[in-house]
């Protein structure tokens, strides 16, 4: 071999070539004439910077050459020309002996010049009409791959997660990305150029019998590299176009996921809320946020960047199967990792997600509710003295915070600038409300939780979400008790008898708007009579007065107070 150096690139400079072939020229020409026999000399002009391996006795290797006469550089072989790399095994006699001695240290992607002497190639007989006698001869070799019958799968893996709670195993599906090279680095396929992962079962027989052994024990998210030896890989057939027969390949895993197709799904709470009293049930309607992700941390699909909850009810089939199953038994507010394996969520076939992928769900409860819930309503404070409650046509002041199931501030009495009023039963507030007002004392607060089928149902209002249980803080600031509906005042016992006489303070026969309105105020006053609370009692009286005024005198007189017993009925709460 002659002497060398190697520069920073791997291409070795020689020194003095040319002196060296000559000198080896010369020792060959005398051991023709009886001198000592000349080995064959190596030129290694370009050596790889990373060689993990090289050429030993018993090696099978993959190579292409030139083979050139040394006299005239004529050509009298290339694996070029035959369009195949040559295959063979080194030092047991298979190739000449020059060659097996040439090519011993070699490593993949190397490139040398082997010159070698006739007694090493075919000597003074040469061969048939190709190689004459005596020929000295050249190869300019590139090595492209070696392994050996010792060869095991070798896996380096270069990346792993954090966690790892669980590894592949025989019988898994799993899902990975790749890309495949020969042992040169000549790249013969990829699944990021198809954008899609390969699927497949590992160690049933689907995949060569390197990678069914160099999957195994990997996490998700875990990259590897993964070299097959030939007889673990496609052997001495190949395959098609993309891989030559007898070649080893070099593969680069990513893991994206996998399952095993008894897997069930699988529940972390992440969250629980305290004083958990209920839990969903089938048939329950839930509101909930999620982020949905592959195994390997990759979104796909978010509640939260569309800023509205998904609703839906539960156990009746309106969501993947894993979903349905997983939503049962959720407290409100109640945060939880769900792992659903394929065949309970989109299969094979996948749709707008990867066949075969499984889904990971990061979900937070809202709020849920059956159609058959009542309101539900919880004193939290109550006066000792509670003689007086509010009942329907009672005119009500109180105080609220609306709020989601989640703690959202919807509303707030506090933000008004008036008082918050309304009469009971005048269908002012929703029904949920209206029934959280009903028999308060003034002064007694509660909490009171109304579903939406008693609040704003499946659309909602005005800053209030479609189909939200809402959360009312309530308290009763005032309360004066009401009329029926189509009246203004009342009898709060018997009536004067007879009422003429009685309204006509003055005793003149008749009873202007003032002297009305004295009596009716006195009435009041007394507690004998009600006026409709919440509405301005000069208003009231004066509609009162016109409504006995038949004649619209200005005067109420004996005979307009009644006309008839129907016409009593009608006009007159008198």
């Amino acid at each position: 071999m002659c002497p060398g150096s190697h520069t920073s690139a791997g291409e070795l400079v020689q020194m003095d070539r040319t002196v060296c072939v000559q000198l080896w020229l010369l020792l060959l020409t005398l051991s023709g004439t009886g001198g000592t026999l000349v080995d064959v000399l190596v030129d290694r002009y370009y050596i790889p910077k990373v060689c993990p391996r090289e050429v030993q006795t018993e090696d099978f290797i993959r190579y292409h050459f030139n083979g050139s006469f040394h006299a005239d550089g004529k050509h009298f072989d290339s694996s070029h020309d035959r369009g195949k790399a040559f295959i063979s095994q080194v030092g047991l006699g298979r190739l000449i002996t020059g060659m097996d001695r040439g090519l011993q240290g070699m490593c993949v992607n190397e490139r040398r010049r082997i010159t070698v002497p006739p007694h090493l190639a075919y000597g003074s007989i040469g061969a048939g009409g190709v190689i004459p006698p005596d020929a000295v001869l050249v190869y300019e070799v590139l090595l492209l791959d070696i392994w050996n019958t010792e060869d095991v799968v070798q896996i380096r893996s270069y990346s792993k997660p954090a966690t790892c709670n669980r590894t592949t195993a025989a019988s898994d599906f799993i899902r990975y990305h790749y890309n495949g090279t020969l042992l040169s680095g000549e790249a013969f396929d990829s699944s990021y150029q198809r954008n899609g992962t390969y699927d497949t079962y590992l160690g049933q027989g689907d995949l060569i019998k390197g990678m069914d052994e160099g999957l195994l024990g990997m996490c998700v998210g875990e990259r590897r590299v993964i070299i097959v030896p030939p007889f673990l890989a496609y052997g001495e057939t190949g395959y098609g176009a993309l891989v030559p027969p007898q070649a080893t390949l070099v593969f680069d895993v990513l893991m994206v996921d996998f399952f095993h197709p008894s897997d069930d799904l699988t529940v972390q709470v992440k969250e629980l809320p305290k004083g958990c009293i209920r839990r969903t049930v089938s048939g329950d309607f839930i509101r909930y946020h999620y982020n949905g992700t592959f195994q390997d941390g990759t979104a796909f699909d978010s509640s939260y960047k569309r800023n509205s909850t998904y609703n839906t009810y539960i156990g009746m089939g309106y969501v993947i199967k894993g979903m349905d199953k997983a939503l049962i038994g959720l407290c409100m507010g109640e945060k939880r990792t769900i792992t659903i394996p394929p065949h309970l969520a989109y299969g094979e076939d996948g749709g707008f997600i990867p066949g075969s992928a499984v889904l990971v769900f990061g979900i937070h409860v809202v709020d849920f509710h059956n159609p058959k819930d009542p309101v539900e309503i919880r004193v939290t404070h109550k006066p000792q003295e509670c003689d007086v409650i509010s009942k329907t046509d009672d005119w009500i002041q109180y105080r609220y915070n609306c709020s989601l199931m989640d703690g959202t501030l919807l509303y707030s009495s506090d933000q008004l600038d008036l008082p918050s009023v309304t009469t009971l039963g005048a269908n002012n507030v929703i029904w949920g409300l209206e029934e959280g007002l009903s028999g308060m004392c003034v002064g007694e607060r509660r909490e009171v939780f109304v579903p939406p089928h008693w609040g704003h149902g499946e659309n909602g209002a005005a800053g209030v979400p479609g189909s939200a249980v809402l959360h009312f803080e309530l308290e009763l600031v005032d309360l004066q008790k009401g009329v029926p509906e189509g009246f203004m005042f009342v009898w709060t016992g018997d009536s004067p008898d007879p009422l003429f006489p009685a309204m006509d303070l003055n005793g003149d026969k008749l009873v202007p708007l003032e002297e009305f309105t004295t009596f009716i105020m006195l009435q009041v006053k007394e507690g004998r009579g009600r006026l409709r609370p919440g509405v301005d009692a000069d208003s009231i009286i004066k509609d009162m007065f016109n409504n006995q005024d038949l004649n619209k005198d200005g005067k109420i007189a004996e005979n307009e107070l009644y006309v008839t017993e129907d016409d009593k009925a009608e006009r007159d709460e008198l």
